[in-house]
């Protein structure tokens, strides 16, 4: 999800599946304030999404018991809020989450969903080992939900830095949500030397990055985003089967 305010929309182009983004910023400006969405809402839906996006791809019964954990590497901003929730719903789906959120926000959202995962005896990591193969040894995969659209790793500080370089080490499966963290949310850069996860989850509808993505499964969770916003910036995006909260691209 976006943290970056954009312009108003002057002038919606021709269908396409890409958002920029300001289109980013726009479209989620209209869900909160046109149609009184809570971000609190947004949050937890894609959140849920991006569980059940990991569920389609390491479906649990094709796990074996000492491989349903998942490492979810969060920061402080809004994609970070997401991975936690994110955490939470895969305790659920009874996988086994730990979070390393090295930065934490002092924003009451981040703190409610911190407080909610320590509820649900969701350990969190006090350090990321710099040894890569304990991380490749203790994980079946990995979330990436550091940086989102707009935020640039010097704002994140040092500790979310050093994670970003260790995940680019990890021969685990890598999911990274909305954008994976470190690329140009509009032209994809550092693709090449920054994170090549193997799944993609874009939130509300995929940035323009994502036409830079090679990984195996990339998914959209919009199900939330109302028809008509979808065609006022005129998104033309594969539809969602019977109650799924995540279609395939």
């Amino acid at each position: 999800m976006s943290s970056t305010d954009g312009p108003d929309l002057a002038e919606v182009p021709e269908e396409r599946c890409f958002l920029s983004t300001a289109e980013a910023a726009a479209l989620e400006r209209e869900l909160l304030e046109d149609y009184r969405f809570g971000r609190q809402q947004l949050v937890e839906w894609c959140g849920h999404a991006s569980a059940v996006a990991v569920t389609k791809v390491f479906p649990l019964p094709a796990l074996p018991r000492k491989q349903r954990t998942a490492l979810v590497v969060c920061g402080p901003e809004q994609n970070g809020a997401v991975g936690l929730a994110c955490a939470r719903h895969l305790r659920v789906f009874e996988y086994e989450p730990t979070i390393f959120y090295p930065t934490r926000s002092a924003d009451p959202l981040h703190r409610d969903l911190t407080t909610q995962c320590e509820k649900m005896d969701i350990p969190f990591l006090s350090y990321l080992p710099a040894e890569v193969q304990l991380i490749n040894n203790a994980y079946r995969l990995v979330v990436d939900a550091v940086l989102g659209p707009g935020v640039e790793p010097a704002e994140v500080g040092g500790p979310c830095t050093r994670a970003l370089a260790t995940l680019k080490l990890l021969s685990i499966p890598l999911v990274s949500l909305d954008i994976p963290s470190g690329w140009d949310p509009e032209t994809g850069g550092d693709a090449e030397d920054g994170l090549r996860p193997d799944v993609l989850v874009s939130l509300a509808a995929p940035k323009r990055c994502a036409g830079r993505f090679s990984g195996r499964h990339h998914f959209v969770a919009g199900r939330f985003v109302p028809d008509d916003v979808r065609r006022k910036f005129a998104l033309r995006l594969p539809g969602y089967t019977g109650t799924d909260c995540i279609a395939a691209l």
